[in-house]
Formats: structure tokens, C-alpha cells, sequence
């Protein structure tokens, strides 16, 4: 089966810790995969999301998302990598307040060159797909945070990234919204889409994830295709 992400003896230390923020870890997640990685503060969970998005470097080890060693790319190389090959959802949405819904979603297309026409028309069928049609031409301040994560993980797939991954994506919203994103997540997972999904909550890695890693102090307590890590 196709490997979205291998990573291979990644490990993570800052300079001011005694021990690894994470790893040594080696660990693969497939294609359609959706993965919940859950575990304490400070367990490790942000540095893994983290290098797998590029947005940090392994002290040690490889990383490979979408057929690409990406922790030997520049800066720049990242940049380009990540807007067309990854979609990144986060707690506090991170949408641009003065643009509308549909401009919010298909920015990160005009960014790798689409064309406006051809942005659009993405930007339209995710709206339809996520229910959000009806606010295309709203700005985020005037929806609810359910609607706005739409938004974010309509803006994140909008370029049909090989992988998307959601950082704590209901750690902002009331049980209601945050039931409505769980549901939008188990849905994009049933239609193939490949996820990692970083989660204090163990409901909505259970309702997500077809797999769940739990780590703890920077290493992997329990992989739930496998036992436990003695």
C-alpha cells in the first residue's frame, strides 16, 4: 500500500532539554489513513505534527511525505511543497477576517498559480460539499466557529493535497460545532482522504480515526494497529 508519510528514526530535541521532545520514532501511515494522535501536554504531539508539515526539522532521522524527503528542503522548497501537497486545519481557523469565504478557500490555489476562473470553481464545489454554499459571499466574523472550520478545512483541500492534517480542530468550539467538524472529518476519511489528527479528545478520535497513536514523553506508548510499546 502507498505510504503517504514515512518517517524513519526522527527525533526532535531542543537545546534546552535533557531529552528528546520526540523519538526516536519510525512510523508510516498510508494512503486513505486517517490517524488521531493523542496523548498529555507535552507528550510530543505538536513536534510530530510539526515535522511532518515541514514547519520544523528533525534534530536525526528522515522524513518523507508524498514521495519527498522534506526535511532536506529549503525554506522555500518547503513552502511550495506544503501549498501543494499539504491542507492544514488548526483550533483558532486562521482565516483572513477581510476576505470572504469563497476568497479565504481559494487563496491558497491562486498561490500555486491556479487561475481565478479555475480557483473559483474549486473553491465552489468544496462549499457545496461542506454545506457552506449559502455563506460564500459572508466574511468570517458573521459565522459560527463550526462554520468557520468549514471554511478552514475547505481552504486546506483546496488544492487536493495528498494530506491533510487538523490540529485540535474542535478545541475551540461548543459541543454542537465540534460535533458538526467531527462528522465533516469521518466523512472526508470515508472518501478516501489521508489525515493526521492531533486530539485531546478521545471521542473524536474514536468517531475520526481509523487508527490512534498515543504518545507519551516524546515516544509511543500505544499504536492501535499494534500492542502496546513496553
Amino acid at each position: 500500500m502507498h505510504q503517504v508519510i514515512e518517517l524513519e528514526g526522527v527525533a526532535k530535541r531542543y537545546d534546552s532539554a535533557d531529552a528528546p521532545a520526540l523519538g526516536p520514532l519510525t512510523l508510516s501511515v498510508a494512503k486513505g489513513e486517517a490517524l488521531a494522535v493523542t496523548g498529555p501536554s507535552g507528550s510530543g504531539k505538536s513536534t510530530l505534527l510539526n515535522l511532518v508539515a515541514g514547519l520544523d526539522k528533525p534534530t536525526s532521522g528522515a522524513v518523507t511525505v508524498a514521495g519527498r524527503r522534506i526535511d532536506q528542503l529549503s525554506e522555500h522548497a518547503l513552502a511550495r511543497f506544503r501549498r501543494e501537497h499539504i491542507g492544514m486545519a488548526f483550533q483558532f481557523f486562521n482565516l483572513l477576517d477581510d476576505l470572504t469565504v469563497t476568497d479565504n478557500i481559494q487563496l491558497p490555489a491562486q498561490l500555486t498559480g491556479t487561475s481565478r476562473r479555475s480557483a473559483a470553481a474549486r473553491a465552489g464545489e468544496l462549499m457545496e460539499m461542506l454545506g457552506i454554499q449559502k455563506h460564500a459571499r459572508a466574511y468570517p466574523g458573521r459565522l459560527s466557529g463550526g462554520e468557520r472550520q468549514r471554511v478552514a478545512v475547505a481552504r486546506a483541500l483546496v488544492n487536493r493535497p495528498a494530506l491533510l492534517l487538523a490540529d485540535e480542530p474542535t478545541g475551540a468550539l461548543d459541543t454542537s460545532s465540534g460535533h458538526d467538524v467531527r462528522d465533516l472529518l469521518t466523512d472526508l476519511h470515508r472518501a478516501g482522504q489521508t489525515i493526521v489528527l492531533v486530539t485531546h479528545d478521545l471521542t473524536l478520535a474514536q468517531a475520526c480515526a481509523s487508527r490512534t497513536l498515543h504518545l507519551v514523553d516524546g515516544h509511543v506508548a500505544l499504536d492501535s494497529h499494534a500492542r502496546a510499546v513496553r
